[in-house]
Parts: structure tokens; C-alpha cells; sequence
């Protein structure tokens, strides 16, 4: 296995150093797709098993508590198993553990349940908790510094790939019978033989992981000007990204969490469930093409100012579609996700930027604040409840007025 020295200012930058990362990044984007195809099924099994156990909206969204709840739990002690084993070992553990909890789809199924639906998840979240806490960070490593943001969001728009492909995979093996009235062993059969192939992927992908010979990072400490400090708590800028984290996350999750449900909305758009799943295609679409757009984007602009123009815009559109009805609310939330697109992906660059021997304990920090995607979506849900899906979309609205505030001053390390 190539040793290669984390000189982030030096060697890294060169365009040779940069070649010979470039394998072990294809094979890391193959790991974005899955965990965003993964997450992204969150989407079709809400709407589902509310209909199939009969749930309201704040008991639908427990399946986003459970699933992001496990980021909260395992992203500390994920930070600390990957420095021990190294992101290559944390990449194979995620994805084992991630594999699992897919397979207890099988005994969720029979069992008829909708707790061991939720434990299943929470098991299979804690796997890509350990994927995210590894490849994130890994991949910021893997090159020159100042193209971070740029080469993160490339790989995280095949992510976004994942969570285009799979509202169309959910309503194709999910949703097939949506308007047929289920009972619940019938509606937890559905989700069986989708869950068996993604442990079967999830598997196959560990084993390619175990023998693919990726590069060894050795990070340096950092800057003896934003270094020395005790804790990696006190490094400001970190700290303010994870706040953005957590309120971003829990903006995507709760707008993709109800999409379905706020399409179905006769002021809307009244579709049935497995057309609306078609149209969070373009949501999520658009995040991908936002990726691609904003990697190049960001080559020439600064990450922050292009972070705050879109959380800026993206507040605007949620405005519109809680202002107005018919076709220009839907298809003002579903615009979001162009404008979604870079936000993750630049406010984790910027928040690890300078914390060098750091930066697998920085990464187990802003995945514990992805905690964000189960507490949001909550509040949004018991909102529903209280005033309706349609208004309960104003809370987001809040999460990107920070955004904006961090990519414009708050991602600057302090001197």
C-alpha cells in the first residue's frame, strides 16, 4: 500500500499528487452514491409505513429520528474508531455495519413492526455515520486545500445521483400498490426485496473496500497559528459549522420528508403517492446538477459567498412556496434542491479547513451535528400536525438565514 505524507501545502498541491489520488477518489464517489441512495429511501418509506400503520406525521418522521439520531450517538465514538484504524478501516466497518442493518430489514418484515423498522435503521444510520465520519474527510485530504470544497462536491454530487435514482427505485419496488389498501404485513413485505439487494451491494462493496490498496494519509499538526489549542471545541470555526450542519441537514431532510405528502395537498397538486415520488426526482436532480455546477464554480469563487447566495436563494423559494398554492408553491420547493446542492459539502470543507491532525476528530464533530436531520423534521412534523403541512414549511426557513451568516462570516478560522 502506497505511503503518502498529508503535506497539505506542498506535495499535495501538485498536479501529480493530484493524479495519483484520482483512483482512490472514483472509488471513494461509488460510497456517496450509496449512502445518498440509502438516506434517500427515507423519503419513500415515510409516506408508506404512515399509510400502512396507520401513523400522523409526527409518527411518520420517527423513521428520520431514528436514522439521524444514530449520527448524534456514533459520530464521536465513528471519529475516534477511524483514527485508530484509519479511513480505509473506517470505510470497511461503515459499510459491514451499514450492510446489517439493511438485512434486518428481512426479520422487520415478518415481524410486522413498525419498532424493529425503526432499530433496523438505527443500525444501518450507525454504518453510514462511520462511512460519512471516514470518506468526508478523506477526500478534503486527498489534494490541494484550497480545492476542497471544489473536490468534495464533486463526489458528493454522485450522492446526489444516489438520491435522484431513488424515489424512482421506491416508487418502482415500494410504492407499486400505494393506492391499493394494505394491511400492515402487506405493506411490510414491500420493503423486503429492496433492502435484501442493498445488503447484498453494501456487502460486495466492504470486500472491494478490504482489498483496494488507497493511499495512507498522515496528517500534520496544524499551524502553530490556529493550533495548540486543548480541545477541538475551541476551534470557532468548527464549532459555527457544525451549527450550520445541523440546521442545513435538518432543512433537506425536513423538506424531502414531506414532499410527498405536501404534493398530495389539494391546494397543491393532490397527486397520489407514487406520482409525487416521481417529481421528488427533480428535488433531488437538482441538487445533483447543482454539484456539478458548484465544483466548478467554486474553482474560481470563494466557497463561503457562494454558500451564502444559495442558502439565500433557497429561503427565498421556501418563502414563495408557504406564501403561495397550486404549481408555483410545489415547484418553487422542488427549485430548493439546485440551490441545496453545495451547501453540505462546502460548509464541511470549510469547517475542517486548517484543523490538520484534527481533522478525523473535526469530522466526528460536524457528523454528530448531522443530528440535525432527526430533530428538525420532528418539529416540522408535530408543526404539520398543529397547522398543517403547507405552513409547517416556514421553519426551514430559519435554518438557512444561519447558513447564509456562516458562509459569509462565520467559516473564517480565527488568526
Amino acid at each position: 500500500m502506497a505511503s503518502i505524507s498529508s503535506n497539505r501545502s506542498t506535495a499535495q498541491a501538485s498536479p501529480a499528487a493530484a493524479g495519483a489520488h484520482a483512483p482512490a477518489l472514483v472509488a471513494l464517489t461509488s460510497l456517496f452514491f450509496m449512502w445518498g441512495f440509502i438516506t434517500c429511501m427515507n423519503d419513500i418509506l415515510i409516506p408508506h409505513l404512515k399509510k400502512v400503520f396507520e401513523l400522523n406525521y409526527t409518527q411518520s418522521v420517527l423513521i428520520q429520528f431514528c436514522f439521524f439520531g444514530a449520527y448524534f450517538i456514533m459520530s464521536i465514538p465513528a471519529g475516534a474508531l477511524v483514527k485508530r484504524i484509519s479511513y480505509k478501516g473506517g470505510v470497511v466497518a461503515g459499510l459491514v455495519i451499514a450492510a446489517i442493518g439493511c438485512a434486518m430489514f428481512i426479520p422487520a418484515a415478518f415481524s410486522r413492526a413498525y419498532s424493529f423498522f425503526l432499530g433496523a435503521l438505527f443500525v444501518l444510520a450507525s454504518g453510514i455515520t462511520i462511512l460519512q465520519v471516514a470518506a468526508n474527510p478523506y477526500v478534503t485530504v486527498l489534494g490541494d486545500p484550497k480545492t476542497a470544497p471544489a473536490r468534495l462536491t464533486l463526489t458528493q454530487a454522485f450522492n446526489s445521483l444516489g438520491t435522484t435514482i431513488a424515489p424512482l427505485v421506491g416508487a418502482l419496488l415500494i410504492l407499486k400498490d400505494a393506492d391499493v389498501n394494505m394491511s400492515p404485513a402487506e405493506g411490510a413485505d414491500a420493503v423486503r426485496i429492496p433492502y435484501m439487494i442493498l445488503a447484498g451491494t453494501l456487502f460486495l462493496l466492504a470486500v472491494i473496500f478490504a482489498i483496494l490498496k488507497l493511499p495512507v494519509i498522515r496528517e500534520e499538526a496544524p499551524a502553530a497559528k490556529t493550533g495548540g489549542q486543548a480541545s477541538i471545541w475551541s476551534y470557532r470555526h468548527l464549532m459555527l459549522g457544525a451549527v450550520a450542519i445541523f440546521l442545513y441537514v435538518g432543512a433537506e431532510v425536513s423538506i424531502g420528508s414531506f414532499l410527498i405528502n405536501f404534493m398530495a395537498e389539494p391546494t397543491i397538486a393532490g397527486l397520489p403517492e407514487k406520482s409525487a415520488a416521481h417529481y421528488v426526482t427533480y428535488f433531488w436532480g437538482g441538487a445533483m446538477i447543482g454539484r456539478f455546477i458548484g465544483a466548478a464554480v467554486m474553482r474560481v469563487i470563494d466557497g463561503g459567498k457562494v454558500l451564502a447566495f444559495n442558502a439565500v436563494v433557497a429561503g427565498l423559494l421556501l418563502a414563495i412556496a408557504v406564501l403561495t398554492s397550486g404549481p408555483l408553491s410545489m415547484w418553487s420547493v422542488l427549485a430548493i434542491g439546485l440551490f441545496n446542492s453545495i451547501m453540505f459539502p462546502t460548509i464541511f470543507s470549510l469547517a475542517l479547513n486548517g484543523l490538520g491532525d484534527r481533522t478525523s476528530e473535526g469530522s466526528g464533530v460536524l457528523c454528530l451535528a448531522i443530528v440535525g436531520g432527526a430533530l428538525i423534521p420532528l418539529a416540522q412534523g408535530a408543526l404539520a400536525d398543529a397547522i398543517g403541512i403547507h405552513h409547517a414549511f416556514f421553519l426551514p426557513i430559519l435554518c438557512y438565514v444561519f447558513i447564509a451568516y456562516y458562509g459569509l462570516k462565520g467559516a473564517k478560522p480565527a488568526a
